[in-house]
C-alpha cells in the first residue's frame, strides 16, 4: 500500500512539473522578438480567429462605428468587448498584447485541467464498466493508463497548442467553450454543459452539432461498452442464481435518462436568450442582430474570404465558377451533416469519443480552419490511449503531421515571397493535411468498434461461461 502511494504521488508530482514546465516554455516564447511573427502565420490566425482582425474592430466601434463596418472583423460582439481592450492597454518595455497572451495561457492550462478532469470521469467509467462485466481482471488494472493526465500533457505540449496561444488566435478561448461542454455534460453537471455548448456555437458555429454527443452523455452517461453486453450479464446472472440474487445484482443503467437531457434544454435556451440579449445591447446603435448574424455566421457559410489557410474550401472557391458556387457550398456544409446520423447510430454508447469525431470531421471541412482546431481534437484523442492502443498507422500519422507542420511555412515562403512556387504548392499541403485529418477519423473509429468487438470476444470466453 505504502508504495502504491509514494508511486501516485512521484506520478502527480511528475504531472505538475510537466504542466508548469509548459507555462514557462510559453511566457518563453510570448517573449520572443515579435513573437516569432506566429500572427502572420495562416495556419495559425484565420480570418475568425485572428487578433490583429479584433483589434480593428475594436478600433472601430470606440469610433462610434460598426466593428463590422470594414469587413475584417468577423466575430462574436461579446468577444470584442470582452478581448478589444486587452488589445489597447500597454505596459512599457513589454511585449505587445502581453494581457492577451497571459490570458491565452490562462485558457491553455484551464482546458489542460478540464481535460485531466474528463479523463478521470472516464476512466472511472471505463473500469466500473468492466468489472461489471467481470473483465477488469482479464485486461490487467494495471494496464490502463491515466487517460486524464495524458491528455492533459498532450494537449497543453502539443506544438499546434502552443503556437496557437502564442500567436495571437481566439482559438485557445474557443477551445475552452468546448471543453466546459464536454466536462460538465461527463460530470452532470447541466448548466455548465449548456453555457459551454452556447458559448462555442456562439463563437464559431460549428460546435453546434455536438449537441447529439452531449445529450448522449447525460442521457446515458460516460462512455461504456455496449449495452448489449451488460444486457447478456444480467441476462446469465438471472439464468445461473435464483431470481431474487440475480435482480439484486448491482448494474450499470442501461435507459435513457431524459430529466437532465431536459434540463440541458431549459438551460440552452436560457443561456441563449442572455447572450442574445447582450449582443443586441452591444449592436443596437451598429444595425443589431441582423448585422451580426449576416457578418459571422453568414461569413462563415459563405466562404466570402478566400485568403490562404490550411483547408482545402479557399482554392475551390477560387477556381469553381462563379454559376457552381452555391451548389458547391450546399455541398460542402452538408456534407458534414450527413455524417452526423450515422455515426450517431453507431457511437451512441460511446459519447465523449463521438464528441471527438465530430469535432475532427468539422476541423476538416470547416471553412476557415487552424492548427488550434487540430490541437482541441489531438488532445482529447489522449482521452482513448486505453480503448485505441492498438490503433493502426500511428506512427505513420505523428509523421505526417510532423512533416505538413514542416512543409506549410516553406511552401508558403515559396509561393508568397520568394515567387518561386504558385498556389498549387501551398495547396497540396493542405491537401494532405486534410487526408492525414481523414486517415485519423477513420482508423480510431475502426479501433474503437475493434475494440468493442475484443470485450465482445472476452466476455463470452469467460471461464464462468465455459462451465455451462
Amino acid at each position: 500500500m505504502e508504495e502504491t502511494h509514494q508511486r501516485k504521488k512521484k506520478k502527480v508530482a511528475s504531472f505538475w512539473s510537466w504542466v508548469v514546465a509548459s507555462i514557462i516554455f510559453r511566457l518563453i516564447l510570448i517573449y520572443f522578438p515579435k513573437n516569432l511573427n506566429l500572427a502572420a502565420r495562416p495556419e495559425v490566425s484565420t480570418p475568425l480567429t485572428s487578433l490583429r482582425r479584433l483589434a480593428e474592430g475594436f478600433w472601430l466601434k470606440q469610433s462610434s462605428m460598426s466593428p463590422y463596418a470594414g469587413s475584417m472583423y468577423h466575430g462574436s460582439p461579446l468577444l470584442l468587448s470582452l478581448l478589444g481592450p486587452l488589445t489597447v492597454k500597454r505596459i512599457e518595455g513589454q511585449p505587445n498584447h502581453l494581457f492577451f497572451s497571459l490570458l491565452s495561457v490562462i485558457a491553455d492550462v484551464c482546458s489542460a485541467m478540464l481535460i485531466r478532469a474528463t479523463g478521470k470521469k472516464l476512466q472511472m467509467a471505463y473500469s466500473y464498466s468492466l468489472k461489471s462485466l467481470g473483465l477488469l481482471t482479464q485486461l490487467g488494472s494495471s494496464e490502463i493508463l491515466s487517460s486524464g493526465d495524458i491528455a492533459a500533457l498532450v494537449y497543453l505540449w502539443n506544438p499546434f497548442t502552443i503556437v496557437t496561444c502564442v500567436g495571437l488566435s481566439t482559438s485557445p478561448i474557443e477551445n475552452l467553450a468546448v471543453i466546459l461542454c464536454l466536462f460538465g455534460a461527463c460530470s452532470r453537471l447541466v448548466p455548465l454543459a449548456a453555457f459551454g455548448w452556447v458559448i462555442s456555437t456562439h463563437l464559431s458555429l460549428y460546435p453546434a452539432i455536438l449537441i447529439i454527443p452531449v445529450v448522449f452523455l447525460l442521457g446515458y452517461g460516460p462512455d461504456a461498452p455496449p449495452r448489449k453486453l451488460f444486457m447478456k450479464e444480467k441476462y446469465s446472472k438471472n439464468l445461473d442464481e435464483s431470481p431474487s440474487e440475480g435482480l439484486m445484482q448491482p448494474k450499470l443503467p442501461i435507459g435513457f435518462s431524459w430529466r437532465p437531457v431536459i434540463y440541458f434544454v431549459f438551460w440552452a435556451l436560457l443561456w441563449s436568450v442572455y447572450v442574445l440579449v447582450l449582443c443586441s445591447i452591444s449592436l443596437k446603435q451598429y444595425g443589431g442582430l441582423q448585422e451580426m448574424f449576416t457578418s459571422t455566421y453568414g461569413f462563415i457559410l459563405t466562404v466570402e474570404d478566400l485568403s490562404p489557410n490550411i483547408g482545402a474550401l479557399w482554392y475551390f472557391f477560387a477556381e469553381v465558377f462563379d454559376f457552381f458556387r452555391n451548389f458547391f457550398l450546399i455541398v460542402f456544409h452538408v456534407n458534414i451533416l450527413v455524417m452526423i446520423l450515422p455515426l450517431a447510430i453507431r457511437l451512441n454508447h460511446r459519447p465523449c469519443f463521438l464528441a471527438f469525431v465530430y469535432i475532427a470531421i468539422s476541423s476538416m471541412l470547416k471553412s476557415y480552419p487552424s492548427v488550434g482546431d487540430s490541437a482541441l481534437y489531438l488532445g482529447l484523442l489522449g482521452l482513448f490511449v486505453n480503448q485505441l492502443a492498438d490503433m493502426q498507422f500511428s506512427f505513420f500519422l505523428f509523421c505526417g503531421y510532423v512533416g505538413v507542420s514542416l512543409l506549410s511555412p516553406v511552401m508558403h515562403n515559396l509561393w508568397i515571397w520568394r515567387g518561386t512556387g504558385n498556389a498549387n504548392f501551398y495547396f497540396a499541403t493542405a491537401t494532405v493535411y486534410a487526408c492525414l485529418q481523414t486517415i485519423l477519423v477513420v482508423e480510431s473509429v475502426s479501433a474503437m468498434l475493434n475494440h468493442d468487438r475484443k470485450l465482445r470476444k472476452l466476455r463470452v470466453a469467460k471461464p464462468e461461461d465455459a462451465k455451462s
